[in-house]
């Protein structure tokens, strides 16, 4: 085997062929939540055309884990209601885009996984300047929820554990729902490694949300924040080439 593709002399050959064959490889999923990443790290920032293989495989697992080779991307959202959105159609469009462009970048390697949103009415208490919410003064609203993301979630990552189809799963998401996932993959598949990556600000920007101490009191290894540096040099291309016309990044992104 030549070794003259890493720029190394012959000292650096013996230290290479250790690491390729005396080093296991670790097997890692990648599981993120969509949303969550989204309205937690990515809203109000320039950086939504993300590559998330680029952010999660290179800048975030690469230096925590060298071993770490990543057999798998899954991610969970589900499809903007145009009605609801703040840009209207052009969400829709626009999220459209970047499923097309995500797939299309990591061809084999990210898979997303759909759930979907619902309206329902619902009675919250009104909000009232100084006062505490009370059941005597409520409103009619409506709700719009995203339903089967978090169990979406929960149901890959357990299946994936129980399976042996990886040795490590990284999950991306601050929300305490997937508690019970984590702790039943703890207790059935000890020999598993949980990484928790938490969408949030740094400490220096992050405004009131902190991770959440349910989760990372189960993981092997966690990184609190998500660094602005990191987003910026992990953007997918402006034009993104698919096997039908490019998916490219909105104007309003």
């Amino acid at each position: 085997m030549s070794f003259s593709w890493l720029g190394l002399g012959r000292k650096g050959h013996r230290k290479v062929a250790f690491l390729l064959v005396g080093t296991a490889l670790t097997r890692t999923y990648i599981y993120i939540d969509g949303y969550n990443l989204y309205y937690s790290r990515l809203k109000g920032t320039p950086y939504k055309w993300l590559d998330i293989a680029t952010l999660f495989r290179d800048c975030i697992l690469s230096p925590q884990d060298p071993s770490a080779t990543v057999i798998s991307i899954k991610y969970f959202t589900a499809p903007v209601k145009a009605a609801y959105a703040r840009h209207g159609d052009a969400s829709s469009r626009a999220q459209t885009q970047y499923l097309r462009a995500l797939q299309a970048h990591g061809p084999g390697l990210v898979q997303v996984i759909n759930g979907f949103h619902i309206f329902g009415l619902a009675s919250l208490p009104s909000y009232q300047e100084g006062s505490a919410p009370s059941k005597d003064s409520v409103s009619r609203v409506w709700m719009i929820e995203e339903k089967q993301t978090d169990v979406n979630i929960a149901l890959h990552a357990y299946r994936d554990a129980v399976r042996g189809a990886c040795d490590q799963l990284v999950i991306c998401s601050n929300d305490s729902d997937l508690e019970p996932a984590l702790r039943m993959i703890r207790e059935d598949v000890p020999a598993a490694r949980l990484g928790l990556v938490m969408p949030l600000r740094d400490k220096d920007t992050e405004k009131g949300k902190v991770p959440n101490k349910r989760l990372t009191a189960l993981a092997h290894w966690v990184r609190h924040h998500i660094r602005e540096d990191e987003l910026a040099q992990s953007q997918l291309p402006q034009h993104v080439a698919t096997k039908k016309k490019p998916a490219s990044k909105p104007l309003h992104w």
